[in-house]
Formats: C-alpha cells, structure tokens, sequence
C-alpha cells in the first residue's frame, strides 16, 4: 500500500478518536466512530491473505452491527426527550442498549467472541492497534455516560469479563488469540468501578495500553506468534525474552510489577463500596488469567538453559532490530508500583 495512503488512513483514526473526545453530540460521536472504523480496514487487508480478509471483514460487520444499535439508541433518545446531548442519556433502555453496543464495540463480555478471531487473522502490529488505539474512542463514550449508566448492568458484564477472559485463554497456543482474551479479562477490571470511581478506569485503561505495547513490541522483535515460537527464541534473543517475562507476569498483576497496581486500588475500591464478594470473586477469576501468563513465561525462559548458542541454525529467525521503540514501555510496565499510595490518595 501506497505509504501516503497509510499516513491519510492513520490520520483519519486520529481525526476520529479526537472528534469522540471532544464531541457532545450524538450524531456527530456516531460519525467519529464510523470514520475511526473505516480507517483501519484497509490496513487490515494490506497483506492480501485470505485470513486478514476475513479479519476485516468480521471487524467491519462487528463493527457496523455496534454502530447501528448505538445510533437507534440515540435516535429513540433524542425523539423522546428532545435532546442529542451525550449528557441526557435518561432513558433506561436506550441506557442499556447504549451500554452494550459500546461493549461490543470494546470487546466485553458477553459480546465478546469477535475480538480473538480477529486479532488472530489480523498481523502483529493491526492487532496491536485493534487491542489499543480502537479501544480509546468507545471507552472515552462510556466514560462520558458512566454517571448515567447503572452498576447493577456494569458490575456483573465485569465479572463476567474476567471470567470468561481467564477462561478462554487457558487452552490457547496463539499468543495473539491469549492477548485477545487478556484484552477482554483487563477492561473487565477497568469497568468495574466506572459508576463510582472516575479516575481508576483510566488508570486501569492506560496501564493495559502500556503493558500490551510491550508486549507486542517484544513480539515483533522475537519474531514469535505461538507458544512454540517462545520455546525456541531465548537462543537468539535473551534479553528480550527476559523482558517478555517481566511483562507477562506485570500483566497477569504479580507484585512487584506495575500490573498488580490497578487491581489492588480496584479491590480497595470494591470493599470500600461494601462490594466484598464482587471483590472477592474477580480476585478469584484473575488467577485463570494468571494461569496462562505463568505458562506462557515457563515456556519462554525456564525450559531451557540461559544460554546462547554459538550454532547459527536455519530454523532460527534473526531478530528483528528494526521495531518500536521499547525501552520507556518497558520501564513503566515494570516499576510504576512504588507511586500506588500517591495515586490512591486521589
């Protein structure tokens, strides 16, 4: 693809996420999301495989279907009420009809089962940015309604989210697939307390963001894609693979790793609001995501002895030095911990 074409479609993504940050109107929210969504088809289909065709065309229907329903919500919203403003969403069931094509848009249980099937046919970096950068624009719209949206609807799709996030990455061997399901788990957290906390769901957001960057970063630059992949690319990249360790295990929110930050506040946050067993169960459920994080990291640098072969083998791909820049996400995936008791004090 032409690289001007490239820089017009990223740049209509950009144009549409700001337009949904900055836009207090339906409509015109609606349109953002439509510009945001047809921006990234053609860099979907840019390799011409039929598992990327059939990514993209999944994604546009999923896609369409979620915009479809946001806009009859809307449109009975303002013909009952008079009103297009994204503040006056006062109906209950344009409220959850709103709610749950936002999530679909995201990802969320239970309108979930789009996201690894197209993160997996998608390539490394559009799943990246499937898993990042098209989560900004529906999740800024719920966080715009959340003092309208109702915890009885939010709190169980959480739970449920970081259930069956844990769940289905159990039985994975595509890592892509396994950062889909991590995807659904993480913002299963971040909407557990949008009611009633406003700042952690953008903590929890923006720490996802970061630790999936680094993740998919030490992707392209192992050149691994399935749990076999990992077994073998300590021998040409140990330093990466010890990076990639530090951040599965910040993923699956192991203490002392910036991971284990937006959980713990979460679960404060959670019994502090006389949600105990809530509290108590998603604790329980995060330990199937830690589950295959934890295998995931035995077959990446403890199956084999920490040393370099000085045999140059065909099978062995070299690694890929010219990737995103990692050595800030890195830093921030794994030492952001210490500053937990100044952000809990807000």
């Amino acid at each position: 693809m032409n690289p001007y074409t490239l820089t017009f479609m990223a740049s209509m993504m950009i144009t549409g996420t700001a337009i949904v940050a900055t836009s207090s109107h339906w409509l015109l929210a609606w349109v953002a999301l439509e510009l945001n969504t047809m921006a990234i088809l053609p860099l979907l289909t840019q390799t011409h495989t039929p598992r990327t065709t059939e990514s993209a065309t999944k994604y546009f229907l999923i896609q369409t279907a979620a915009s479809t329903t946001l806009l009859f919500a809307s449109t009975t919203n303002a013909w009952i009420t008079g009103q297009w403003s994204i503040n006056q969403l006062t109906l209950c069931p344009t409220n959850v009809i709103m709610t749950l094509a936002l999530l679909m848009k995201l990802g969320i249980a239970p309108v979930h089962a789009w996201l690894p099937e197209v993160m997996q046919g998608a390539s490394t970096t559009m799943a990246l940015i499937i898993a990042t950068w098209q989560k900004l624009a529906p999740f800024i719209l719920l966080y715009t309604i959340s003092n309208n949206t109702y915890t009885t609807l939010l709190l169980p799709l959480a739970l449920l989210s970081t259930t069956l996030g844990g769940w289905g990455g159990l039985n994975q061997t595509q890592i892509r697939k396994m950062m889909a399901f991590s995807s659904i788990a993480h913002l299963g957290w971040a909407i557990a307390t949008l009611t009633f906390n406003q700042m952690l769901p953008l903590l929890t957001l923006a720490m996802y963001i970061i630790m999936t960057w680094s993740m998919f970063s030490l992707m392209q630059t192992t050149h691994t894609k399935t749990l076999k992949d990992t077994s073998t690319a300590w021998s040409t990249t140990p330093h990466a693979m010890m990076m990639l360790l530090m951040t599965l295990l910040s993923l699956g929110g192991l203490p002392p790793l910036s991971g284990f930050m937006p959980k713990l506040l979460i679960l404060k946050d959670l019994v502090e609001t006389n949600l105990a067993f809530t509290a108590t169960a998603m604790a329980i459920t995060s330990l199937l995501s830690l589950a295959f994080y934890v295998r995931l990291t035995y077959t990446t640098s403890l199956t084999i002895a920490p040393t370099t072969t000085t045999t140059k083998m065909n099978w062995r791909m070299p690694p890929n030095r010219r990737t995103m820049h990692t050595a800030t996400t890195i830093t921030l995936t794994t030492m952001l911990l210490p500053l937990t008791p100044i952000i809990a004090l807000y």
